[in-house]
Order: structure tokens, then C-alpha cells, then sequence
């Protein structure tokens, strides 16, 4: 197979690049990262300029994949700001790197898609040797597999890419009739607790509403992308990702693969949390308020996403990157992947020294976190 590398996902047909990636995974849709790219919010500017990885099998796609070329680590929740340090104290450039990954999504899903009837392992084999082969042709000092699931990452950890592990916290369906079913699951002091911040909506005079695809107004998203803004200001000190335009012209035309909560106090919006629909997961992304509630939060953003999922039969809720406090409201520990390719041998045996020693604190702490869940002990 023939490798290109082009920059911009303009260049590849939507309908081709859709057949080969499949709708299960919203994040990978070929008008998803062209948005991102048409309201410049992945340009080389920014430091994500798109270098989308195709392989031919003669004149047919038979596989792509999502790349970039990044100035800097911001915006991949894989943090890697300590080797380009250890870069820097040798004398030598870390950036450009090379990432394969969803921009400012940390959510687990495929990363290489390929046609079905190609040899198993035959596609890795062919886009892990372009990547290398990219990187040392461009002077890049490494390539990066950002959440990848589980089987694709062990899968180059063999091949010798080196694999980190990390721990998100989501929510699983068993079939639960309503919130209240879901609930029954819990010891009676956890029980009681969630319920107790549940009612503080109702006593501040908080209205909550789910709003879905069409259903999701002009004003909603102009209104989403204020909230946003602001919350991101207040506490980074600096605006967010994702353009105005993203909001209202890209996710807005989503349709049904978009979820919104608004809550209202006294009639006017206050807050809101976006949401993105996968075939059998709902995925927590985003969320802004121009005034703070006690626990509207964690009602908007992950209660009234429980009860979607319960209401559409959805399996999975992933609500997002961290969070400890997620555990006591029965979202699980998992475990997250990356896979990182380093051209420098002497830098490529400190990191995989680093992701060895890495590798027990992670799996501790996957098991004393799943201690804490608040489920009886039968559950």
C-alpha cells in the first residue's frame, strides 16, 4: 500500500472516507474534522495543522487516518509536557510532533479505518511503517496514537510502540427502567446523598431541559457558546478550543448526534452541557454557565446525562477526561490508551522506561478507585 499525507480532509472524498470510518463514532465523521478545519479551529496557525494519512491498494482508499502536526501539547489530554522538557535539556526540538487523534476529544475510538476485507493487522502494518518513515523524512521527533481502544493499542505495544495507560471514569447501562432503578443500586447513604443534590435543583428555582438535534435552536447555540467561552475563561484564564462557529454551523448541523441540556433559572438560560451521540455511547464533551449553582454541574452534565442513556437504550455514558468525583455517582473506572513512537533511540528507551514504571501506579490506582463506588456490596 502507497502512503499520502494531505492538509486538509477537503482533499478526500466524504463519501469514501465515511464508508471506511462508519457513523458509530460521531468524533470521525468526515464533516466533524472538516468543521474543525473550515471555523479554524485546527490550523497551523493554532498548532494543529491537519495532515490526514491516506493508504492506496492501487487506485482504491483502503485506509485513512486522522493526522496532525502539532506545535505544542495543548489540547490532547495525554500530557507529554515533562519529554519535551527532557527534549529541550539535550539540545534537541520536540515540536513538531506528529498526533493521531480526535482534537480536544479524549474519548476512546478508532483512529485507523480500512476497508473490511484487508488481511488482519495488514493496515497497522503499513500506516505504522509510512509514520515512521514520515517522521524521518520531516524531522519530527516523534508520532502519538491517542486513545486508541484497548486491542489496537496492545496490538503496537507488540510491534514495540510504547503504550501508556490512564484512567477516565464512565457509566454503564444494565438495563435500568429509570434513574430511580439505576439508583436502588446504591448503598443507602450514597443513595440518599445524590438525591439530596438532585433536589437542590428544584429548591433554587432550576429548570432543566434536554433539547435534541433540530430541536436545539439558533439562540440555544449562540447562547452554548457564550456559556462555554466564559466558564473556559474563568478558569484557565483563556478562551476555549472551539470557535463560534463550530458551535452554531458545524455541531449545529449534526442533527440527532447532538444532545443539549439548558437550565434555566426563573425563565432565563443560565447553563447548558453539550453532548455527542455515538451509536451505543453518549459522549459528555462540553458545558458553561454564567452563574454558579450548588450542583447543577453534576445535574446537567451527568445525571440528566444517566437518564438519556436509560430513556434511549443507550449502553455507555463516557462523560469526559478525570474527575474523581464522578466515582460516587456510579461512574467506573476504565482504563484509557495511547501508543507513542519515538525516532530518537536514546529518548525512545527513556520513554519506554517511563511508561514501565508508569504502568503499576495506573493499574493501583484503576483498582483502588473502583473501591470507592458507591454500588452495595452485591452490586
Amino acid at each position: 500500500m502507497q502512503a499520502e499525507f494531505v492538509t486538509s480532509i477537503q482533499q478526500i472524498a466524504a463519501a469514501e472516507w465515511d464508508t471506511l470510518c462508519g457513523t458509530e463514532y460521531p468524533f470521525l465523521s468526515h464533516r466533524f474534522l472538516l468543521g474543525l478545519e473550515q471555523t479554524e479551529c485546527t490550523t497551523a496557525d493554532n498548532g494543529w495543522q491537519p495532515c490526514h494519512m491516506v493508504l492506496r491498494d492501487g487506485s482504491r482508499i483502503a485506509a485513512v487516518m486522522p493526522l496532525y502536526l502539532k506545535g505544542h501539547s495543548y489540547g490532547e489530554y495525554v500530557f507529554d509536557w515533562s519529554w519535551a522538557s527532557a527534549w529541550q535539556q539535550q539540545g534537541l526540538e520536540y515540536y513538531p510532533k506528529l498526533v493521531s487523534a480526535i482534537p480536544f476529544t479524549p474519548a476512546t475510538g478508532p483512529r485507523l479505518c480500512h476497508l473490511p476485507e484487508l488481511p488482519p493487522g495488514s493496515a497497522w502494518d503499513a500506516a505504522t511503517d509510512a509514520l515512521e518513515q514520515f517522521c524521518r523524512q520531516q524531522q519530527l521527533s516523534s508520532w502519538h496514537l491517542l486513545f486508541p481502544d484497548e486491542r489496537t493499542s496492545e496490538a503496537l505495544r507488540q510491534r514495540g510502540i510504547h503504550q501508556r495507560r490512564a484512567v477516565q471514569f464512565h457509566w454503564f447501562n444494565a438495563g435500568y427502567a429509570s434513574f430511580d432503578d439505576f439508583l436502588g443500586t446504591f448503598n443507602s447513604r450514597k443513595r440518599k446523598s445524590l438525591k439530596r443534590e438532585r433536589r437542590r435543583i428544584q429548591e433554587q428555582d432550576l429548570v432543566l431541559e434536554t433539547l435534541v438535534g433540530d430541536a436545539i435552536s439558533t439562540d440555544d447555540w449562540e447562547r452554548f457558546y457564550r456559556f462555554y467561552q466564559f466558564t473556559y475563561a474563568k478558569r484557565s484564564g483563556h478562551g476555549g478550543y472551539l470557535s463560534r462557529a463550530f458551535f452554531t454551523e458545524v455541531a449545529a448541523g449534526m442533527g440527532d448526534r447532538v444532545v443539549m441540556v439548558v437550565a434555566r433559572h426563573q425563565g432565563e438560560p443560565v447553563a447548558a452541557a453539550l453532548y455527542f451521540r455515538g451509536d451505543d455511547t453518549l459522549y459528555g464533551r462540553y458545558w458553561g454557565c454564567t452563574r454558579e449553582f450548588d450542583a447543577l454541574h453534576f445535574e446537567a452534565c451527568y445525571y440528566r446525562g444517566i437518564e438519556y442513556c436509560i430513556d434511549e437504550g443507550i449502553g455507555r455514558f463516557d462523560p469526559g477526561a478525570q474527575g474523581e468525583h464522578k466515582i460516587q455517582r456510579g461512574f467506573r473506572p476504565v482504563q484509557t490508551f495511547s501508543n507513542h513512537w519515538i525516532a530518537d533511540p536514546r529518548l525512545s528507551a527513556a520513554v519506554g522506561d517511563f511508561t514501565l514504571r508508569e504502568g503499576p501506579h495506573i493499574q493501583r490506582y484503576l483498582e483502588d478507585t473502583a473501591t470507592l463506588l458507591p454500588f452495595r456490596q452485591e452490586n
